[in-house]
């Protein structure tokens, strides 16, 4: 199987428990990026940085371009939950974050270790940290001082949406990490119970698992 299919196959089991069980995150989908919006993206790292669009990550941007959060009523005071932070790393990026976050400012050098593109971010304002995709996988990168990208936790992107569905669907709920699935308000969100980044809304919160 190819591995355009099985990234392809592993965002439809995600999206489609997302519309069965958590609608809000649902709709915070993105459409797919324009073709030309990816080549350009393609184009910009290999001007700048000397390497290409990892070919994995413009087929996930085929399937969705992003998220967008959705307006929650009950959300309103509180502001805790964005709907569009259903993965356990955060938000995924479209390509104008996903660049901004990897080129460097304008009269400094590369300080990445490795020809990597962040695609998943926790950490929204900045982004300064986050999931970066490459040839050898999925890993962590943080700024400033794990730039090395060296380490992956996942061969692919497919894989760690796998890993996403099977913790959704078969358990553990902490199979990725103490942050474990639960639904509020329509949303899935991923939170520590013995350190919940969660306040107020942490009595609508339900686990999964």
């Amino acid at each position: 199987m190819s591995d355009q299919r099985n990234l392809e196959m592993a965002w439809r089991r995600l999206t489609d428990w997302l519309e069965a069980n958590a609608p809000v995150s649902y709709a915070s989908l993105l459409l797919p990026v324009p073709e030309q919006a990816i080549e350009a993206a393609d184009d910009r790292l290999r001007q700048h940085l000397g390497f290409g669009l990892p070919a994995e990550l413009g087929a996930l941007w085929r399937l969705c371009g992003g998220v967008e959060h959705q307006y929650i009523e009950a959300n309103e005071e509180e502001g805790e939950v964005g709907s569009g932070a259903f993965l356990p790393g955060g938000i995924l990026l479209g390509p104008a974050d996903a660049l901004r976050a990897r080129l460097p400012e304008t009269g400094r050098g590369d300080s990445w270790g490795a020809p990597v593109v962040p695609w998943l971010t926790g950490d929204e304002a900045g982004p300064e940290s986050g999931h970066y995709v490459g040839a050898d996988g999925v890993g962590r990168w943080s700024l400033p001082g794990n730039l090395a990208c060296d380490k992956p936790d996942f061969p692919s992107i497919a894989a760690y949406l796998d890993a996403v569905h099977r913790t959704l669907t078969e358990g553990p709920a902490d199979a990725m990490g103490p942050d474990v699935p639960g639904l509020v308000w329509g949303c899935l969100i991923w939170d520590d119970p013995e350190a919940p980044l969660l306040d107020d809304a942490l009595e609508h919160w339900h686990p999964v698992h």
